[in-house]
């Protein structure tokens, strides 16, 4: 709820817990003290404010502050002192310098997506309740080695930077499951088949918006001359939390054909804002999603509406189907980064659609970090098939048993997807 600057001088919204004002402020409204002892989340994006002032550990209950879209050109240090801070989003601000200790003790998910900063500090280190980082869209070159002491790390997003190298140590991280690094001179480069139809946009009338991600609107539309209804996905071309739209058609391309993905039918060319677009197989309206997006509570894990059950042969239909496309993407050398819920769709059938790739980026199938990179979205898999049964009724310890060994600390003894898959198979015979 979008609050005023009048409700906040007139004193009523004393004893508040959320705060949200976008008016274009320039500076830190001192009326916001008054709410000092009761206020759990601030959000003061879409302003023009620069900066903090260094009082803010009055905020003993603070939990959660978003600063998006101001003018911010340094990280505000200030922010270690509040106590109960967990959560700051920066995202699209300026900033270029993060100061050393600036972060506060508990952090657990710190969003810094679309600035200008290229260095670290090395006390990052020290947040080791950190669980998800957005650092996509920045000029960052490497990450200190000191964030391997960041062993609650679960999401991690570098998309978009000019790291040359990914460290090692990276692919060791205990809880480490969805990452992005696409858009960074270490991503590994595929070169694309030119097999793909191309179709000109005047071939497609758009009918209605299905929806809207963070890369792109999707619309179902009527394919004139096939006399067929389609999904057209016309990308932004802004980066995004995940990195670029462009390296998000470049893996659904590459992705090819299975039965649990969507399918691409053609690149759309001709576009009236020379934008890039694709075009898919439309989703019959019977698919709806698995969960829910993770919430400011849960962090990193999804969602689902109370009451969610499902039933062995279910759990079996829609693991089984997911593990066999990681199996597909994994001998492309593909990570989809997003294995979650909330990108799967299910039908009443419990076949399972994986979308968004978002967050997808290409490793080298040669390079002897190819089993860790596949591993890490092994984890991945691990929580979603626990997710699906802390939501059963049965016991399976043979299921339980699996998504033990995919959400194992030590990396190296996960097993792969060929693995799991197999596995799978043999419970659903």
């Amino acid at each position: 709820m979008m609050h005023t600057l009048q409700q906040l001088q007139t004193g009523e919204l004393k004893g508040i817990k959320r705060l949200q004002l976008s008016c274009g402020l320039m500076a830190f409204p001192e009326e916001i003290y008054s709410l000092a002892d009761s206020l759990e989340i601030l959000d003061l994006s879409g302003n023009s404010l620069s900066q903090l002032p260094n009082d803010l550990q009055r905020f003993t209950q603070l939990k959660i502050l978003f600063l998006a879209n101001n003018n911010f050109t340094e990280f505000p240090g200030t922010l270690s002192n509040i106590p109960s801070l967990t959560m700051i989003g920066f995202k699209s601000n300026k900033i270029s310098f993060v100061p050393e200790n600036a972060f506060p003790p508990h952090l657990r998910w710190l969003i810094l997506t679309d600035n200008q900063i290229k260095k670290l500090p090395v006390s990052i280190g020290g947040c080791i309740k950190l669980q998800k980082c957005a650092l996509a869209g920045n000029l960052l070159e490497e990450l200190p080695a000191e964030m391997a002491a960041c062993t609650n790390l679960e999401l991690l997003r570098i998309s978009a930077n000019n790291i040359k190298v990914l460290p090692e140590w990276l692919f060791s991280l205990p809880r480490l499951s969805w990452i992005a690094y696409s858009g960074n001179p270490c991503s590994h480069e595929v070169a694309l088949s030119n097999e793909l139809n191309e179709m000109d946009w005047m071939e497609f009338k758009i009918q209605q918006q299905l929806g809207e991600g963070a890369s792109g609107f999707i619309s179902q539309a009527q394919w004139i001359t096939q006399q067929k209804s389609v999904a057209v996905k016309v990308f932004k071309g802004a980066v995004t939390s995940d990195g670029l739209p462009e390296d998000e058609m470049n893996t659904c391309l590459a992705a090819g054909s299975h039965d649990n993905l969507v399918k691409v039918l053609g690149r759309v060319s001709n576009h009236p804002e020379q934008k890039q677009a694709l075009v898919m197989e439309l989703i019959p309206p019977n698919y709806r999603n698995l969960g829910g997006p993770p919430s400011l509570d849960t962090c990193s894990r999804d969602v689902f509406p109370e009451g969610t059950i499902f039933s062995l042969s279910e759990v079996l239909e829609i693991a089984t189907g997911v593990a066999s496309l990681c199996v597909h993407l994994h001998e492309r050398g593909i990570m989809h980064g997003d294995l979650y819920a909330h990108n799967t769709l299910v039908n009443d059938a419990a076949h399972a659609l994986l979308g968004d790739f978002g967050a997808a980026s290409f490793y080298n199938l040669n390079s002897h970090m190819a089993p860790a990179n596949e591993r890490i979205e092994v984890r991945a898999f691990g929580c979603l098939l626990e997710d699906l049964l802390n939501h059963m009724k049965e016991n399976h310890p043979a299921l339980l048993q699996l998504k033990e060994e995919c959400m194992q600390e030590k990396t190296e003894n996960r097993p792969i997807f060929a693995d799991v898959f197999k596995r799978l198979r043999n419970f659903t015979q």
